[in-house]
């Protein structure tokens, strides 16, 4: 109830999309005793309070239930969006983590999504460098990557964070260890969320737009981001007649027709 409170209140000061943050978000409901409460709540907000756009973040993939994913594709103000926090793919690392699944688990998770919708946007964050990670353990996890063509990967190398488990783990890693597997697997990363962008042209999208801006030779041009771009994840563009063609906060139908690197290029449709 506070949440969908909260949600109206926003809406009512012209908030045009929520974004549901939680260090686990599939976690909600248990400690109400039920383990399913994320799967009414989102699609109360659909119908409830007026939001046009809602996304979830940091999905734990272990515990992703295939109702969620079915809610998440269905729900009409539910945006066409999986933020799934896998952290790695070596089932060892994942271990040492105090994780579960792997490569394969992983990319079945994936492949269900994209079962439900195709055009689905799928971001995660990885780590890499963690103490006992081999080089076989980093193999898998690009392996992983190169399957998964993930749309957004934020990409982090291990350090020590006090209070946690992983600082008196034996197997630390050099630094420059470290520095060297983050620059290789980020360079793989970008790649592949170029590809996804080039990928996406000819799709039709519902864009936000966020700003109206002017280029370097007068032009005028919206940006925003369509459903499966989080607020982090790349923008898409598009071209306009003049400053008054469209105002922040409206939705515009798009067709992506060229792409600019992570980011669309898309003109009204």
């Amino acid at each position: 109830a506070d949440v969908m409170s909260e949600i109206a209140w926003l809406v009512g000061e012209g908030v045009q999309e929520i974004v549901l943050v939680s260090e686990n978000s599939t976690s909600y409901g248990k400690d109400l005793g039920d383990l399913r409460l994320l799967e009414t709540l989102l699609p109360a907000i659909s119908e409830g309070t007026g939001v046009r756009r809602v996304r979830v973040a940091y999905l734990q993939p272990a515990e992703v239930r295939p109702g969620l994913l079915q809610v998440i594709a269905s729900t009409e103000a539910v945006a066409p969006y999986y933020d799934l926090s896998f952290q790695h793919a070596s089932p060892t690392v994942l271990r040492r983590m105090r994780r579960f699944g792997g490569r394969v688990e992983f990319l079945g998770l994936i492949e269900q999504i994209r079962a439900l919708d195709p055009a689905a946007g799928i971001r995660s964050n990885i780590i890499v460098g963690f103490p006992g990670e081999t080089e076989d353990d980093l193999a898998e996890l690009t392996a992983f990557l190169v399957e998964a063509q993930l749309d957004a990967v934020g990409v982090f190398g291990y350090s020590d964070e006090d209070g946690t488990e992983a600082v008196a783990l034996p197997d630390k890693l050099d630094h420059e260890v470290i520095r060297e597997r983050v620059e290789s697997i980020t360079s793989l990363v970008e790649e592949i969320m170029a590809q996804r962008a080039e990928d996406r042209v000819g799709e039709r999208v519902l864009v936000l737009v966020e700003s109206v801006e002017q280029g370097d030779e007068g032009e005028w041009f919206a940006v925003g981001r369509a459903g499966h771009q989080g607020p982090d994840d790349g923008a898409t563009v598009i071209p306009l007649m003049d400053r008054t063609d469209l105002s922040i906060g409206d939705f515009v139908a798009a067709v992506v027709v060229d792409t600019d690197g992570v980011d669309l290029i898309a003109n009204r449709s």
